[in-house]
């Protein structure tokens, strides 16, 4: 199974993923975490952040899950991932060799990931110090039929989680 977050920066998906890899630890299960920055820092530090270096570097997450899961290995993607297709595509290549793609949709406002900005991404974001971020000059596509949607702001990380695996128990 693959379990993919997707959000905008500060959603709260790496706290939900890394909550989800605990969980299933202490359950005797070895659940592989593929955060989209620690991948940025190990696999893809040769990809820039222009939109075809944005799609390749969620295309490896996909494939590192996709591999993981031949050795019956979970993975838990957290990544902004912000196109349709992109996430799509990752989907697509899942299913059509039988591995279930649970699709988490961390829909946490603009404002309160602003709020949050705990790396100031956002501040230089909006100062025109990177461009095309996500969310602010670069578009973010809400999932149109995600298997589950977690709205932070409103539910602790306990709820959060016994939504997930409510919906990958099913």
């Amino acid at each position: 199974m693959i379990i993919w977050f997707t959000g905008l920066s500060g959603a709260g998906k790496s706290t939900l993923a890394e909550a989800l890899v605990g969980r299933l630890l202490s359950r005797g299960m070895q659940p592989l975490l593929i955060d989209g920055d620690a991948l940025r820092e190990e696999l893809c530090k040769d990809l820039d952040f222009s939109q075809e270096s944005r799609s390749e570097n969620i295309r490896r997450a996909g494939a590192i899950a996709l591999i993981a899961e031949r050795s019956g290995i979970t993975s838990i993607c957290a990544l902004i991932s912000p196109l349709h297709s992109e996430r799509d595509l990752i989907r697509t290549m899942a299913e059509s060799k039988g591995i279930r793609f649970v699709e988490v949709y961390v829909s946490t406002p603009l404002s309160v990931c602003e709020d949050r900005d705990t790396k100031g991404l956002y501040k230089k974001a909006r100062a025109g110090m990177i461009p095309q971020f996500t969310g602010i000059d670069s578009p973010y596509e809400p999932p149109l039929r995600p298997e589950v949607e977690l709205a932070t702001e409103r539910f602790s990380v306990e709820e959060c989680l016994a939504l997930i695996e409510k919906s990958i128990a099913s």
